[in-house]
């Protein structure tokens, strides 16, 4: 999908530039067509693929065990590894997957009841030294690394619950922070983000998104709108079939890659995969609750993309685009509401 590497961020480069939207930009790309020849569909583009890793990893709930942080830690690498092997050019890690702090352990007034979180007792020199290793592997393997884990932000605010993303050189281009957060996560563990985030990879724009998030459609709809490519969505939280079920949908109706990443302690009911953007699962993780990476090439020409990306995405947009219809405006009946059947 890259567009011979370059084609979709020139595209969007001259659209920042002069202000016009994405597809009258493209024109501008497009080579003319002789006289009844089929034009490029609006909306679509000349593709190459990019090919993404999605990892499922236990979730260790103990963030004052460094034992189990190192071995997170371990885990991530030796996934990161097997993504290279597979030729993976990104890896997106689930939530958790160096610590998913439990809200009982952090808890001021726990065990048996939740009160404000206590961030001392997560151990961040550790933790810290095992997301800079991370890091260092992502330069050695040139592998764009995509992992959650907890923003210390100054004083006595609460972190941010975050995906950060390390480029290819192991330096993190950019952090989303989740923003609707659970109940708990918002009243005693974690300060809310404030914006979407988006990153080009080799001409594709990726979207993040993390924890519970999936249950929000107006977030992907934001994405959307922002073009993006593939939405990652990286979560601790699934309840059997219904994360499944949203993650589909949320392909289908935007018509767009999504990536879910979450735990091993899932992976019976819904494992980590990738949706496509007609709707369907085009890989997913193994259902036996084992660490494992799938990859998937990330390409709009393939059967499960090359409608929904090429006709039904540009259909909506020029749909929602249209405003309401003021032909029959001037005739009474149309707006009768209790006119009978006649």
């Amino acid at each position: 999908m890259t567009a011979h590497h370059n084609f979709k961020r020139q595209v969007r480069a001259r659209a920042a530039r002069t202000g016009e939207s994405y597809t009258a930009a493209l024109r501008h790309f497009l080579p003319p067509t002789s006289p009844g020849a089929t034009t490029m569909a609006e909306g679509a583009w000349p593709t190459e693929a990019v090919r993404l890793a999605v990892a499922q990893t236990p979730a260790r709930e103990d963030p004052r065990d460094v034992d189990a942080l190192r071995a997170s830690g371990l885990q991530v690498r030796d996934l990161m590894r097997q993504a290279h092997e597979q030729g993976a050019r990104i890896v997106q890690f689930p939530e958790g997957a160096i610590c998913f702090p439990n809200k009982r352990i952090l808890s001021v007034t726990g065990p048996d009841t939740v009160g404000p979180a206590d961030w001392d007792r997560y151990r961040w020199p550790v933790a810290q030294a095992e997301l800079a290793k991370i890091a260092d592997l992502a330069a050695e393997l040139r592998l764009w690394t995509v992992i959650a884990a907890p923003h210390r932000l100054s004083g006595a605010n609460r972190p941010h619950n975050s995906l950060y993303v390390v480029s290819d050189q192991g330096a993190v281009v950019t952090r989303y922070d989740e923003r609707r957060l659970s109940r708990t996560k918002g009243m005693y563990m974690y300060s809310p983000g404030r914006s979407p985030v988006t990153f080009d990879l080799d001409g594709v724009r990726f979207g993040c998104l993390l924890g519970m998030e999936i249950h929000y459609p107006e977030q992907f709809a934001e994405y959307e709108a922002l073009d993006v490519d593939c939405v990652l969505l990286s979560t601790t939280g699934v309840r059997p079939g219904n994360v499944a079920a949203q993650t589909l949908g949320h392909a289908a109706s935007n018509s767009y890659w999504v990536s879910l990443a979450v735990p091993t302690e899932h992976a019976e009911t819904t494992p980590s995969g990738v949706a496509a953007p007609n709707g369907e699962w085009h890989q997913q993780c193994p259902a036996d609750g084992s660490p494992a990476v799938v990859v998937v090439d990330l390409d709009d020409r393939c059967e499960l993309a090359a409608e929904a990306v090429n006709h039904a995405r540009p259909w909506r947009r020029q749909t929602r685009g249209t405003g309401p219809d003021d032909r029959c405006s001037s005739d009474p009946r149309s707006e009768n509401r209790a006119a009978g059947f006649s």
